[in-house]
């Protein structure tokens, strides 16, 4: 059975032990009691709650303890003497002693999960907050399921664990101390007796727990690979099915999903030990106890009562070990997925401008390019030494083959990256002094592939402008030549779309986002392939609206397709990351070098 649980896919898969000793080689696990310690930043934000929550825990403990004493007291005092007054008073006091004991429990639950909620919603906050800082570069290089874990799985298991363990786990360790303390005043000798399998306790707690780390830090791994994988293959399922790749996306799912499998079947089976390991020790108290103690009650050294409130409390002092040890596995796990937390809230976040910061209240739109030089992975320039400039008002396009750095060069405009090298500056101002919030406020971006969000189509347009009226948004979308499809629609703009635009046309969703930018009003405009997605005429309808909107605004054009931007001021042929030709239109075809044989290559499949 086992042989098939971990039987690998068809597809070869890393191990579990495998994928254990690469983690050992790239280094350790961060230290955890950091991360305790940032857990308990936000933990003591309710510092006066918690301190409740101890206070109950301290009662329900002492009222655990005292309830076996009075068992014992009613054998010895009230039983084997058949006083049934005294017996009957000491039930009452037994029953009030465990009512007091139940309410305890449950205003220590209730103001503990208060405490965790609480916690983990300022956490998921935090760290909402945080990739919201990040630069674009953290983005580009992680995927976007596998963040998505983090602030879903990961929080939720940092929630799971507070609600529970850190009460467990204080109860635990009061009960352990209150009831050694309970069984040496009793009797040493019994005490000294149900410690003999205290070593064998720790000694099997200490080999489980030691691999149980690794192996839940594992599935914390393995989880994240798999929701990154499903998030992915969910967003492209168009793509998936249009090639019929259905059967590999299922056996790259079974793999990820078998990996995880192991991972988990592993950790959960190894900390599954650790209470079959307690039973059998504390079967094995139970029997010592019954032993010894029934010899010394023979030889009038303790009494019954002692021996039954000895075995009641050697369950009490086995369970907190068993306990703390569950818990134990519990908080390794949290703590796993909480480092994958606190590893996004500890990135760099985006550099804030160290010199003075500029903020345009009006921008004019002079951009100047002077000897600019990046590259994303610091081995080899993207671009290298690009030196033009964009005079207020005027249309540069980038033209190029695919990774010529079209798209690097407005990454570096809109500050997405900044230049490893040369300078940027826009009226005058060097870009790097530039707040980026007042930077992007000025500009506009009309890119290849279109994003609407879940919503309304009135709210997707009024992205661009969150104060602009019913009217305002309206005479956008009539601008975007939007406005006729749009009251064509069941509910006109108050018409919700769902995901991405989904139950609308390409083309239709990027006049909507042409109609966001309109509203935006912009002084710089971004334009990538913004008339791709549509069809012909209704290309014609855009590219005059966009000319309307590009009259006295400086605006960078990326295209493949010549045509679209033969009227532009300048335009600049990429290579390689170097310009090797620049000029109008015109200029370009005289000069019969690579922007004439592309321009011409193009006309010829046109015609054709």
């Amino acid at each position: 059975m086992f042989k098939e649980l971990t039987k690998p896919f068809q597809y070869k898969r890393i191990s579990v032990k495998e994928n254990l000793k690469i983690e050992s080689k790239k280094g350790k696990a961060k230290n955890q009691l950091q991360t305790l310690k940032k857990i308990w930043t936000y933990l003591s934000e309710k510092k006066g709650m918690l301190t409740l929550v101890f206070m109950m825990v301290v009662i329900s403990s002492g009222l655990a303890l005292l309830g076996p004493f009075l068992i014992g007291k009613a054998i010895d005092e009230y039983i084997v003497t058949k006083d049934s007054s005294g017996f009957l008073t000491l039930l009452i006091s037994l029953g009030a002693v465990y009512v007091f004991y139940s309410v305890s429990l449950i205003l220590q639950r209730f103001w503990m999960i208060s405490i965790a909620q609480t916690t983990v919603y300022n956490m998921r906050t935090d760290l909402i907050q945080k990739l919201h800082k990040l630069p674009i570069a953290f983005f580009d290089k992680r995927q976007h399921g596998e963040l998505m874990s983090r602030v879903t799985n990961d929080i939720e298991n940092v929630s799971a664990t507070l609600n529970s363990s850190m009460i467990q786990i204080f109860s635990s360790v009061l009960t352990l101390v209150g009831t050694i303390s309970m069984m040496i005043w009793l009797s040493p000798l019994l005490t000294v007796v149900t410690l003999v399998v205290l070593p064998l306790m720790i000694f099997g707690m200490k080999w489980i727990t030691k691999r149980t780390g690794k192996l839940f830090k594992e599935q914390q791994h393995h989880l994240g690979e798999l929701n990154s994988f499903i998030e992915e293959t969910i967003s492209g399922q168009r793509i998936v099915k249009t090639f019929s790749q259905e059967q590999k996306v299922i056996s790259e799912f079974m793999v990820k999903s078998e990996n995880l499998k192991g991972a988990a079947f592993w950790a959960q089976t190894i900390s599954g030990f650790i209470p079959k390991l307690m039973n059998v020790l504390n079967y094995l108290s139970f029997a010592l106890i019954a032993l010894i103690g029934g010899i010394f009650a023979l030889k009038g050294y303790i009494t019954i009562g002692v021996i039954v409130v000895f075995i009641e409390y050697s369950r009490q002092f086995t369970w907190p070990l068993n306990d703390l040890a569950n818990q134990f596995n519990t908080l390794l796990s949290a703590i796993a997925g909480a480092e994958r937390v606190f590893e996004v809230m500890e990135e760099e976040e985006e550099k804030q401008n160290e010199k003075e910061i500029v903020e345009f209240e009006e921008l004019k739109g002079n951009v100047f390019f002077s000897n600019v030089s990046f590259s994303y992975e610091k081995e080899g320039n993207t671009v290298s030494n690009l030196s033009f400039r964009a005079d207020c008002g005027e249309t540069v396009a980038l033209v190029g083959p695919t990774g010529a750095g079209k798209t690097t060069v407005i990454n570096l405009l809109s500050r997405f990256y900044d230049p490893d090298s040369g300078m940027i500056s826009i009226d005058g101002y060097n870009i790097t002094n530039i707040k980026r919030e007042s930077l992007r406020k000025h500009m506009g971006f009309v890119l290849q592939d279109p994003f609407l969000f879940q919503g309304t189509i009135k709210e997707n347009i009024r992205y661009g402008k969150l104060d602009a009226s019913d009217k305002e948004v309206e005479a956008a979308a009539k601008l975007a030549n939007a406005h006729s499809f749009i009251m064509k629609l069941p509910e006109g703009y108050n018409t919700l779309l769902k995901q991405n635009g989904s139950g609308i046309s390409q083309g239709q969703k990027q006049l909507l986002s042409i109609a966001r930018v309109i509203l935006a009003n912009p002084s710089l405009l971004i334009l990538d392939e913004a008339t791709s997605s549509i069809d012909t005429v209704t290309e014609v309808q855009i590219q005059e609206a966009l000319q309307r909107l590009m009259n006295g605004r400086t605006s960078f054009v990326i295209a493949h397709r010549l045509n679209t931007i033969q009227r532009a001021d300048r335009i600049l042929v990429l290579d390689e990351g170097h310009i090797i030709e620049q000029g109008s239109h015109k200029e370009l075809l005289n000069q019969q070098g690579f922007y004439a044989a592309l321009y011409h290559s193009q006309l010829t499949k046109t015609s054709s």
